[in-house]
């Protein structure tokens, strides 16, 4: 009887005890949520870059908080990127009302010189004229840029691909620059193979893009005497068109930055350039679209470089050899 009152006791006894620690886990589980809702709480308001640090032996807080850090990661790239892009529309229109003031600005005091003064030469008054279209015409030009951005990276331009030989289409490019670069005094070094090289992509787009290049070479590397577009493959089926110059170049801390839309490189390369800060921007759009990549390499008066990377396309001309 007595032995049995003992166990009976014991029983008890460890009931309690693991009743107590029960007990205890339990408010020592509910601690750590209480600090991990009040740290969350004041992450969020103080919109910190802090993470949940708490040391515990439970497995399943321990997924909890790993969860919870990395929301919290991503939640502070999220406030990083929209940092950035505030920042980049704070400038693009700062820039945006520089380039359409500037012009207009122009415009209008052509036109308040045709209103209020009497121009009976007939030279000047074509002159005049001839500016006011002149500036016209660049304003349009930029809000067609503008435009075209914004439909570049909403995605809503199609573009269509056929088969494309890059050799000639590099030769037009560069031939409708070749009066502008010699009245600049600038040498053009051409380097295209006699060998056909051919892609698959948007003919449109692949102009624009030798376009844009060709124009930044020509403004900004004028003081370099010389520019070049160079197309080469090589055997792993890429093609590789390049545009470069040897003028001031670019910092090598600007380097990353050339492609962001609305920036200027006044202060790495030519500072009397006032340019719209779109054009290389819509180059690396059309780019990435066309499924290719275009990277950028300077040393100033040395070689400033930009390169574009394409799939090459495999092209039977004989249909008939097949």
């Amino acid at each position: 009887m007595t032995m049995t009152i003992t166990l009976l006791l014991v029983v008890i006894l460890l009931l309690l005890l693991l009743n107590y620690a029960q007990l205890r886990a339990k408010r020592k589980r509910n601690d750590n949520l209480e600090y991990v809702r009040t740290k969350l709480d004041s992450i969020l308001t103080n919109s910190s870059s802090e993470r949940l640090l708490l040391v515990t032996d439970d497995e399943q807080l321990q997924e909890l908080l790993n969860a919870i850090n990395r929301l919290l990661d991503h939640n502070h790239q999220h406030i990083a990127q929209y940092k950035d892009t505030e920042q980049a529309i704070r400038r693009m229109l700062s820039n945006i009302s520089h380039d359409l003031k500037t012009p207009l600005t122009v415009v209008l005091g052509y036109v308040e010189t045709l209103l209020h003064q009497r121009i009976n030469d007939p030279q000047e008054q074509t002159r005049l004229l001839t500016k006011v279209n002149d500036k016209a015409v660049e304003i349009v030009e930029l809000i067609h840029k503008f435009f075209d951005l914004a439909k570049l990276e909403a995605g809503d331009t199609e573009l269509p691909p056929t088969i494309i030989q890059m050799n000639e289409l590099c030769r037009n490019n560069i031939l409708m620059f070749y009066e502008s670069a010699y009245s600049q005094g600038l040498e053009a070094v051409i380097e295209i193979p006699d060998a056909p090289i051919y892609v698959y992509s948007h003919e449109e787009s692949l102009n624009r893009i030798l376009n844009n290049l060709l124009a930044n070479a020509i403004q900004h590397g004028r003081d370099g005497g010389v520019i070049g577009l160079t197309l080469r493959s090589d055997d792993e089926g890429a093609l590789y068109v390049e545009v470069w110059d040897r003028g001031r170049g670019i910092h090598e801390r600007h380097q990353s930055l050339v492609f962001e839309r609305m920036y200027t490189l006044e202060d790495s390369r030519n500072k009397a350039f006032q340019g719209s800060g779109l054009g290389l921007t819509i180059t690396k759009r059309l780019v990435d679209n066309l499924g290719g990549e275009i990277t950028v390499q300077s040393k100033p008066y040395e070689r400033t470089s930009f390169t574009v990377k394409l799939q090459r396309a495999v092209y039977q001309t004989d249909l008939s050899a097949t």
